[in-house]
């Protein structure tokens, strides 16, 4: 088979990226070793869609993907027999003395991205099934003498208010919206296929070889495969000069009833909620679906093989969740019986994804987006589109990082934030949900 461009990885960015392509007449082919479209880590994404990120570029692009949802079937542009749906809910980000939350503002004025500033009073009349007095750090379980178990005697000092933000409830459904919109405009996907090897001719990418035996002959490859990555780039031999590399990491997501008499979905909230160590957000059916906002306290879960990690979800790490979030949304019990899901992310240490080319000419690395950048599936395919087609005309990204201007918003996305070579910065790590 010969193509122009082969994207490895048909979740919901791969998806978008083979689209943003195929829409610029690139004879694509998408590989992908699942039975369809989102059927990888994308389909245990929380799907949140948020603005505030501790860099200028990822509130950019954040401000710009949330134009693609807001009106989703437009960017989709055919007709399916259903669509993901954008439910609108307020995120808010705690003020406190540690985070630069006025620059947060300035951003996204600047963007015109819309905003409200609530003082404390404000905030407990807003939402008065959630508690906000300051609770952290966060403990384990069994620190019992640690102060975030005990009374609290701080409040914060306030919230930001991000009243755009909200939520997909089908993350899959997205990424398949995608892949069919992708097809239409002419690519071709390749499912129940892995990807056993990255095919050069001298020192440029020549395609990929799949596990049948058959090659797909290609001079650009798009390393889009979420927790095989790392997989992946080493197979390309590209790794030498990434600063900031990819690791798999298993994560538990759950989901337990609002609190009896509140109505959850009307009334809460979403919210990073690095006081308490969790993120949460409503789930249809009156739930709280919860996650970890990977606390200094809590070891992190690495995983050396992809194919093959713990999916039972695990008791210990269900009742630590859940108390966490019960410390800011009042009366929220813990039911006896787990619901929940376990995946993995593709993350990078500063929690900033990679959008780049590698030193390998025509590969290029769309990865360590897991944990943060499903908002930006669209946004991100647009930009990687961007990127391959500078590079591949004479561009040097390395020397000279691509800006791209949103064509919704008009913000300048710079491309050198998500550099592979980037240096860990105090600057550089990122609130992480969904």
């Amino acid at each position: 088979m010969q193509a122009d461009a082969v994207v490895i990885g048909a979740g919901v960015i791969g998806s978008c990226v083979a689209l943003e392509l195929s829409r610029r007449g690139v004879n694509v082919v998408c590989v992908d070793k699942h039975a369809a479209a989102g059927y990888g880590s994308t389909s245990s994404s929380s799907a949140v869609i948020r603005f505030h990120y501790s860099t200028e570029a990822g509130v950019a692009m954040s401000v710009e993907g949330a134009r693609y949802w807001l009106d989703w079937p437009a960017h989709i542009g055919i007709e399916q027999p259903a669509l993901a749906e954008f439910v609108r809910v307020p995120m808010l980000a705690m003020k406190t003395p540690e985070k630069p939350w006025t620059e947060l503002m300035e951003r996204l004025e600047r963007m015109g991205m819309p905003f409200e500033d609530l003082t404390q009073a404000q905030l407990v009349d807003r939402f008065p099934a959630m508690d906000f007095r300051r609770f952290g750090p966060p403990a384990r379980l069994d620190d019992t003498d640690a102060a975030f178990w005990g009374e609290p005697t701080a409040e914060h000092d306030g919230a930001v208010i991000m009243t755009e933000a909200g939520y997909i409830t089908d993350p899959s459904l997205a990424a398949q919206n995608a892949a069919n919109a992708a097809a239409a405009a002419g690519c071709t996907f390749v499912f129940r296929r892995s990807v056993i090897a990255i095919d050069r001719a001298d020192d440029r990418v020549a395609g990929v070889t799949l596990d049948d035996g058959s090659a797909i002959a290609a001079p650009v490859v798009v390393n889009v495969a979420g927790p095989h990555s790392s997989v992946i780039n080493a197979m390309a031999g590209v790794t030498a000069d990434m600063s900031m590399p990819t690791r798999p990491m298993r994560r538990e997501v759950f989901v337990v009833p609002a609190p009896r008499g509140v109505d959850f979905e009307a009334d809460g909230a979403m919210i990073g909620d690095l006081d308490v160590g969790t993120y949460f957000r409503p789930e249809r059916g009156n739930n709280v679906l919860i996650g970890s906002q990977e606390p200094d306290c809590d070891e992190l879960e690495w995983v050396d093989d992809p194919d093959h990690y713990d999916e039972s979800l695990d008791e210990d790490e269900y009742q630590l969740l859940v108390l966490r979030t019960a410390r800011r949304v009042r009366e929220l019990g813990v039911p006896p019986t787990k619901r929940g899901l376990v995946s993995l992310y593709d993350a990078t240490e500063d929690w900033t994804p990679i959008y780049d080319r590698s030193l390998l000419d025509g590969f290029y690395l769309a990865c360590g987006t897991s944990g943060n950048q499903f908002k930006n599936a669209p946004i991100a395919g647009h930009c990687m589109a961007e990127l391959i087609t500078a590079v591949e005309d004479g561009h040097d990204h390395d020397a000279e990082p691509l800006v791209v201007t949103g064509k919704y918003s008009g913000v300048q996305i710079d491309l050198g934030t998500f550099r592979r070579r980037r240096v860990l910065t105090a600057d550089s790590a990122s609130t992480v949900q969904g």
